[in-house]
């Protein structure tokens, strides 16, 4: 039993035995003059004035009073026999409270829920003010355990909810939520008597403000388990009786509820358990066969949510009533339609030990009749629908028929060709990419025939000459060959119907452009990316798909006496990037002794000009990049950096000794920049996943001997930097001793005036991660940490170097330093932000705009973790993101305007003085000439201009 203080049982409680009980407990002694405070409680309970209790609260926040003292000093008010003035009393202690309620102690708050709790009791005048008390107290970090569950039982037992006014009725819901989000297992404790309390709070609610809080305590009840009891059926009553939502917002509604509001809450309350379904399922079906039209869309959306919930128990008696409901619609097809598909998959949980127990047997022709209608509505959002749908009827064992796949497969071919980037065109290919390999018959039999024709009929096109609407096609075509190639006896016509397409432009029997290549290469890529699900797949594809490729590559390659432009398309920097793609894609899932059944054919042709297992390979001279080759065979080493960085690390490559050399020339040599860096990133990549040993020594020591060679005076320097940054790149991946040396030597670059600013870039690509080689999914050796251990190591002097740099070099230094912090994971950087800001900010002035890019996009989501410490640099970052939104790169001011966003997450005093000055110098960009530009605009001035408004 607590022992409760005398004053708590008294009509009117006696102040002077509250303080004393209080102080006891507090030992807080008289902290300044109390006259002024006196004054300040005559003004508020006498005078009527509210003024006074804004000025309590905010004494008692700075220390200037104590909670003991303001309740001193109410004295008579609290204990006056007129109600009126009671109130006023106690209004002014809680409002005190809800000011300061983090101030109290734990002690102090048992005696004044005591109080607070007796007070319910009071005259009706006074209620409104003991709840705000209540309310302020719920809050309190210092509430001690049981006193949830006391305060609670007080309200349910001394006060009628629905009779008090909407305020104080809103004032309860939240006590309650305070309470469920802070002491959820001492309400737990009380078991299904916490439900039917609620129950009883809310029984004649009307207010939507109210109602949307009370929702949202009902939906907590029950995903957060609270215990129901028998008043299931109760709490459904309570919530369902405002079921279909009828409610119409006033004009120039200030608090801006709407009826979708109230409708997704309400929704969200009827679907969250099955323990519903026996009362709303009737009351659904009544509501669908309804002549309102708004309570057929709503009873038939809140199904559809029911769907994802209710399981085959629930729902088997009402599904005969159900489908009957349905039948009878024929308008808001999209509805019935998601309705439908929640119903499938959920019907795809249940299992059926005999085929013919299954219920959508009998009505799976009236499904596919609603769903082929569905697909060739206009309506994307119908379309949508209708091909999520034929999805998962799809995935029903046995109940599509042949005849339904051959209607099914047309459809998605006409889908196929819609707009390029369509939401219905991407939706229609992921469809006929998770259909065929379920149904690889029905594919092969009725779309890859059309799509061959279709991309033959594309071949002739282009050899007349581009049409925009026919290449458009084309690209469908391709993209539609790549998607369906789910299965491996798809893949195995789909496959050389691409690689067909390749050698015709490589014949020069079509007016082909490097788009055109790099299409089919894209394809390709997707193909290659579908068959690492299956090993059997993976191996036709890469020893089919690999040798075309290079057979192409090296055919286009040969010299002629009268260069092709065909060919040359083949030798594109972005066309070669391509076909690497396609080769890292199709090596990568090998398994170590396939790949090293590949390896072997593959090294011998770039090292020994062995062709003999290319087809078509009857050349007019021979392949050899590394000797004396062109400048066309010097540029196919990027094939093979495709192909040998992303193999296994377990597989041997033959020749390594001499691949590695012939590499480390080829990478310092100056007359085919694409070559030498192609060459650079091969030797990087196996030197990351070679074993340590005495030959990785070896080959690094020759890689530093001819970076040193070639930083000297000549015209290799540049080759030689790009040689040094990746090789620095594959040590620090795996955390190489000599990472550190050579991360040095690329520090002391910053100040050379040459390599400065591509050193600084450097660290970019040193935190960065590549899509061709030092991959984890091309099985390079790369540390989890390493980005951390890069900060630790190498920060501390780049920011040495910056403070010692000549005026002239610095900007190199904060380029360098900006790339790393942008990289680096939020979490390592926040505890290094205060001594770091001051130079991001420095950056923020480099007129390079990568250095500008860069940090701001470090800073952004630097303001939302840390507002604290950027409160502290408020007038520099305003200023320099005004300054930035006229930049004139597009990227630097759409990142600015992100940024200005982003400081309203600050605090918003610290905000205010600077809003006018921001929202006139956001108004520029609103005219910007780029649409993303106005866009950030739009969305950052908004944020303004609410900075500071009720409910911001």
């Amino acid at each position: 039993m607590r022992g409760e203080p005398v004053w708590c049982h008294r009509p009117y409680p006696l102040p002077r035995s509250l303080v004393r009980v209080m102080a006891a407990a507090a030992a807080v002694e008289a902290a300044a003059p109390m006259g002024a405070l006196w004054g300040l409680v005559h003004d508020f309970v006498v005078g009527q004035q509210e003024g006074p209790a804004d000025q309590v609260a905010a004494d008692v926040k700075s220390g200037n009073y104590t909670v003991l003292q303001v309740v001193e000093a109410l004295g008579s008010s609290l204990e006056n026999p007129e109600p009126r003035t009671r109130a006023r009393g106690i209004q002014l202690l809680s409002q005190v409270l809800l000011h300061c309620h983090t101030l109290l102690l734990e002690k102090e708050v048992v005696h004044l829920i005591l109080f607070y709790e007796n007070r319910l009791k009071d005259h009706h005048l006074v209620i409104p003010s003991v709840l705000q008390g209540l309310k302020a107290l719920s809050l309190c970090v210092a509430l001690p355990p049981g006193l949830a569950v006391s305060v609670l039982k007080a309200i349910f037992q001394e006060v009628h909810v629905q009779s008090l006014p909407q305020v104080d009725r809103h004032t309860v819901y939240n006590i309650i939520t305070n309470f469920m989000r802070t002491r959820e297992e001492e309400l737990k404790s009380l078991g299904a008597d916490f439900t039917f309390g609620f129950i009883q709070v809310m029984d004649g609610e009307k207010d939507p403000r109210n109602l949307l809080v009370a929702f949202r305590i009902v939906h907590d009840l029950i995903s957060r388990d609270y215990s129901l009891g028998p008043f299931v059926e109760e709490l459904f009553e309570v919530t369902s009786c405002y079921f279909p939502i009828d409610f119409t917002p006033p004009p120039n509604d200030p608090h801006g509820i709407q009826r979708e509001d109230l409708i997704l809450s309400l929704r969200a309350v009827l679907a969250s358990t099955p323990r519903f379904a026996e009362f709303l399922l009737p009351l659904l079906i009544e509501k669908v066969d309804s002549e309102v039209l708004s309570a057929k869309l709503d009873s038939l959306q809140t199904l559809n949510a029911c769907c994802a919930v209710y399981g085959q128990k629930e729902l088997k008696d009402f599904l005969p009533s159900l489908w009957a409901s349905i039948r009878r619609e024929s308008s808001q097809r999209r509805t019935i339609l998601e309705m439908l598909l929640g119903f499938l998959k959920l019907q795809q949980k249940w299992s059926y030990e005999d085929k013919d127990q299954r219920p959508l047997n009998g009505f799976k022709d009236q499904l596919c009749s609603l769903v082929f209608m569905a697909l060739t509505d206009p309506s994307t959002q119908l379309q949508l629908v209708g091909i999520r749908t034929l999805t998962v009827l799809g995935a029903q064992p046995d109940l599509l028929s042949s005849e339904d796949l051959e209607l099914a497969v047309g459809h998605l071919y006409r889908l196929s060709f819609l707009k390029e980037d369509s939401q219905s065109w991407v939706a229609a290919l992921e469809a006929s990419g998770t259909l065929a390999a379920l149904y690889p018959v029905a594919f092969s039999s009725h779309l890859v025939p059309k799509l061959a024709e279709e991309l033959r009929v594309g071949e002739s096109n282009l050899t007349n000459g581009d049409e925009p609407t026919q290449c458009s096609r084309h690209l469908c075509c391709l993209q539609a060959l790549s998607a369906v190639s789910t299965h491996p006896s798809i893949v195995k016509e789909t496959l050389p119907l691409l690689l067909q397409h390749l050698w015709q432009v490589n014949r020069g029997n079509m007016v082909a452009q490097s788009s055109d290549v790099i299409a089919v290469c894209q394809s390709l890529r997707q193909m290659a990316e579908k068959c690492q699900q299956d090993p059997e797949s993976c191996w036709y594809f890469h020893q089919t798909a690999i040798p075309c490729l290079l057979a192409l590559a090296v055919q286009a390659s040969m010299p002629e006496k009268e260069p092709s432009v065909l060919r040359k398309v083949l030798l594109e920097d972005e066309v070669l990037a391509a076909m690497v793609s396609v080769i890292g894609t199709a090596t990568t899932h090998l398994s170590p002794e396939l790949a090293a059944q590949s390896v072997t054919y593959i090294v011998p042709l770039f090292l020994d000009g062995n062709v003999s297992f290319l087809p078509e390979n009857s050349f007019p001279s021979r392949f050899q990049p590394f000797q004396d080759g062109s400048s066309g065979q010097r540029r196919l080493i990027a094939l093979l950096m495709a192909f040998v960085c992303s193999l296994p690390r377990n597989v041997e490559i033959p020749q390594l000794n001499q691949l590695m050399r012939e590499l480390l020339e080829l990478s310092c040599c100056h007359s085919c920049p694409f070559s030498s860096t192609a060459a650079a990133k091969c030797f990087a990549g196996l030197l990351n996943k070679h074993p340590a040993g005495q030959q990785l020594d070896e080959f690094l020591q020759l890689a530093v001997d001819k970076v040193e060679a070639g930083l000297g005076s000549g015209p290799c320097r540049s080759q030689a930097f790009t040689l040094l940054l990746w090789v620095t790149k594959a040590l620090v991946l795996r955390y190489h001793p000599l990472s550190s040396c050579l991360t040095a030597r690329l520090m002391g670059l910053l100040s050379d005036p040459e390599l400065g600013p591509a050193a600084a870039d450097g660290f970019s690509l040193l935190m960065s991660d590549c899509t061709d080689v030092l991959t984890r999914a091309g099985h390079a050796e790369v540390r989890i940490m390493f980005r951390q251990r890069f900060f630790t190591d190498n920060v501390p002097a780049l920011v040495q170097g910056f403070h010692a740099a000549p005026q002239d070099v610095k900007p190199n230094y904060l380029k360098g330093l900006s790339h790393v912090l942008n990289r680096l994971p939020k979490p390592v950087l926040l505890p290094e932000l205060p001594t770091l800001l001051s130079l991001l900010l420095e950056a923020l002035s480099c007129p390079d705009c990568v250095v500008q890019l860069s940090t701001l996009s470090c800073l952004q989501p630097l303001l939302l973790e840390a507002p604290q410490v950027m409160s502290l640099h408020v007038d520099t970052l305003v200023t320099k993101f005004l300054n930035l939104s006229s930049s004139p790169s597009m990227a630097v001011r759409i990142a600015a305007l992100q940024c200005m966003h982003a400081l309203t997450r600050l605090p918003t005093p610290v905000l205010l003085p600077y809003k006018p000055q921001v929202i006139r110098a956001l108004a520029k960009p609103l005219d910007d000439k780029k649409r993303l530009v106005r866009k950030e605009a739009v969305s950052a001035r908004g944020e303004w201009f609410l900075l500071g408004s009720p409910g911001s």
